[in-house]
């Protein structure tokens, strides 16, 4: 008997559901220093690991950083990576960008870099030959994948961008063709709110989704 195929069937309140889900997904920058549930990050990253990749590379590669040494490398390199990043913004810019907590690198109580996997044979080379970035794209897309599963859980994540890869990868001493795309901060948020805090602040603003779209 020929088994009837199954699909998943998503209704206007799981619709609306996700729209609240996406909307509400911010960047946290401010952390209570409550501890996560045992497992937490655990569960989170087996849900990321649901996200698409190319050729079934899964390339991601998740480091959380718990000793003390290294995560005191990974706040030195914010620091000077912030200095500097400080002198490029005009005065004005300078005071806002100064008081906005960037990082959560102090309150923050899980802390883990993500890497793609250069180097992975899992895949075959599938569509990496002519776009060998998709790599790297598939490691991002895992790490939106855990943003929004952590914020069903009421959980924050923030993105600290300001840091030196290379840094980066010497403090946690990973493999050369791992490359680094990201360190995140884990943990319950302070504040909650539907709007990034970057436009709060006036530091930008929103582009209408209209402008976005182009048709050839």
């Amino acid at each position: 008997m020929e088994q009837a195929s199954v699909s998943a069937q998503f209704g206007d309140t799981f619709r609306d559901q996700l729209l609240d889900l996406l909307v509400w997904r911010r960047d946290v920058r401010r952390f209570k220093r409550d501890p996560l549930p045992d497992g937490m990050l655990e569960r989170l990253v087996r849900l990321a690991c649901l996200a698409p990749s190319v050729g079934l590379s899964e390339p991601w590669r998740f480091v959380q950083v718990e000793d003390p040494a290294r995560r005191h490398a990974i706040r030195a390199s914010f620091e000077h990576c912030n200095a500097a990043a400080l002198q490029s913004q005009s005065e004005d810019r300078v005071a806002l960008y100064a008081r906005l907590k960037l990082a959560g690198l102090d309150d923050a109580p899980c802390q883990f870099a993500v890497f793609a996997d250069g180097a992975t044979a899992q895949g075959h080379g599938l569509g990496r030959l002519t776009m060998p970035a998709t790599i790297d794209y598939s490691a991002v897309m895992a790490v939106h994948t855990l943003w929004l599963a952590a914020r069903a859980e009421g959980i924050g994540l923030g993105w600290v961008s300001i840091l030196d890869p290379d840094v980066v990868a010497t403090a946690l001493d990973v493999p050369p063709a791992w490359r680094f795309i990201g360190y995140f901060c884990l943990g319950y948020p302070i504040d909650n709110d539907d709007v990034p805090v970057l436009e709060r602040e006036g530091w930008e603003t929103r582009r209408l989704p209209e402008s976005v779209l182009f048709r050839r």
